[in-house]
């Protein structure tokens, strides 16, 4: 589906401010349906004057929606729809008398011109399903005066409130909690729901004609209101804002809208939410991840003790073999405590992989006889990797290394190596390719019946733990040995 930058540029003739003041009504048109109990469809007149584009839909969580199917970047001609064009000629909110017939659905129509300082430059049209309707509760006839104050704010060029959009991404909704405040910040009508949320602060009676901010104060001591003059705007609603505040055992959420009606100000909606399940679990969760991030720190502590420890006995054994076994088991468990040294510093289980081959590359070539001789270059990027897959690849990689820098190379040949690490994704898939310009593999090479340790770990991880494809052959077009490895990402 087109989005609404993509329509504006191609059928409208609207500018980038005009675009912000849309994305600023849509932002919070949510609140609108809800309250109206209606469909709403934004439409964006044709540079032409042909007609309409349909720029964006929302249907209501309150009641049946009018409009079954989406409607999104259709177009309406001029004429087809009278309501469109005359709420747009004529500026002013629109209403058909008697309801429409809609797939055997009364529907009422309405369309509300979206104003600009002193141009129209979209039309909201307002439908309602009618099925089943019924005389109003005290409840819906409050949502219902909010809506149409609303609507005539959005006709009149006073909604949506420049900056109003909500830093919160658990912004109230009218279902959590919903508060008509008068100008002088007395409560006219709280939803059920609001009072719900009031009587977990402690307050028990009624909010009807209590001054909020007042009740609020007592009911929230001076540690939880974290800014008063915030607070202040919020409560007595004489600004877009929302804040935080709560107890020790109950958070809130409060959002204002301020109210306009016949361009005076006449009050405020106050939307609430109860939060505090949401916050508990934010703080298990930031708990939750220190452990992690603590753990992966002392397994990496750990695993350098016991690579430090192996060292010390490598050093004190004689036999080449033995040492040059336990200087491989060194470099093995570098490199698990080099992906868990990166968790330890990552506030999730996954970790960005390319720092992780770049240190491995440095770590093999540093311990090397060759020394400098030889360098490991990467091309590619391997992405961000969970810490099961990341563990398992970086053995691979240090394997395969130390196994191109240990044969690749002569020790008294003069010549510098590079030996290439290569990495892209491709259709849910990780590509490696580490390629060496050395002297290549044996002529009596087999990769099927090779009985390394370090080939049967190689194979091991690839095809059993990352349920990859390995490859080992010559490299392509020069001297030297090839290994890929094709590994799924999922």
């Amino acid at each position: 589906m087109p989005s609404l930058t993509e329509l504006v540029r191609s059928h409208t003739d609207l500018d980038e401010e005009d675009v912000k003041w849309l994305q600023l009504l849509m932002a919070d048109w949510q609140i609108i349906a809800d309250l109206s109990f209606a469909d709403l469809v934004l439409w964006l007149p044709d540079r032409e004057g042909k007609g309409f584009w349909a720029a964006g839909q929302m249907r209501p969580t309150t009641g049946p929606t009018s409009l079954v199917d989406d409607v999104l970047g259709t177009f309406v001609p001029t004429g087809r729809r009278r309501l469109l064009d005359s709420a747009y000629e004529r500026g002013r909110p629109m209403r058909d008398g008697d309801p429409e017939w809609r797939d055997d659905v009364p529907v009422r129509a309405e369309a509300i011109p979206v104003r600009r300082d002193d141009r129209v430059i979209a039309v909201v049209a307002r439908t309602t399903n009618l099925l089943g309707i019924r005389t109003p509760s005290r409840l819906e006839l409050s949502y219902l005066q909010t809506a149409a104050d609303l609507t005539n704010m959005i006709a009149t060029g006073h909604f949506p409130h420049p900056g109003q959009r909500s830093d919160h991404a658990d912004s109230p909704r009218v279902g959590d909690g919903f508060l008509r405040v008068d100008v002088d910040g007395r409560v006219a009508y709280a939803s059920p729901n609001a009072l719900s949320v009031y009587r977990r602060l402690g307050h028990s009676g009624d909010l009807t004609g209590l001054e909020l901010a007042t009740l609020t104060r007592e009911l929230v001591p001076p540690l939880h209101r974290t800014d008063e003059e915030t607070l202040s705007a919020v409560l007595l609603g004489r600004a877009p804002r929302d804040t935080e505040i709560g107890t020790d055992d109950v958070v809130l959420i409060l959002r204002a809208i301020p109210l306009r009606t016949d361009g005076q100000r006449s009050g405020a909606l106050v939307l609430l939410r109860d939060v505090t399940d949401l916050r508990r679990r934010d703080r298990e969760l930031v708990t939750k991840e220190a452990t992690i991030r603590e753990i992966h720190h002392r397994v990496k502590n750990n695993l350098q003790t016991v690579a430090a420890l192996l060292r010390l006995q490598a050093r004190r054994i004689e036999a080449p073999d033995a040492k040059a076994a336990l200087e491989e088991a060194v470099r093995r468990v570098g490199s698990i405590a080099i992906v868990h040294e990166t968790l330890s510093q990552s506030p999730e289980e996954h970790v960005a992989f390319d720092e992780i081959a770049d240190r491995l590359g440095r770590m093999v070539t540093e311990v090397s006889a060759l020394g400098e001789r030889v360098r490991v270059r990467r091309t590619g990027s391997f992405g961000v990797l969970p810490s099961e897959s990341a563990t398992a690849l970086a053995m691979v990689l240090t394997e395969v290394l130390q196994n191109a820098v240990e044969h690749g190379y002569a020790p008294d040949d003069e010549a510098h190596g590079v030996i290439v690490v290569s990495a892209r994704r491709l259709v849910g898939r990780l590509h490696v390719v580490i390629e060496d310009d050395g002297r290549g593999l044996p002529e009596d090479f087999d990769p099927d019946r090779g009985t390394s340790l370090g080939l049967s770990i190689v194979r091991t991880l690839v095809e059993s733990e990352l349920g990859g494809l390995l490859e080992i052959g010559p490299a392509h077009g020069q001297a030297g040995a090839r290994v890929a490895m094709d590994l799924p990402l999922d």
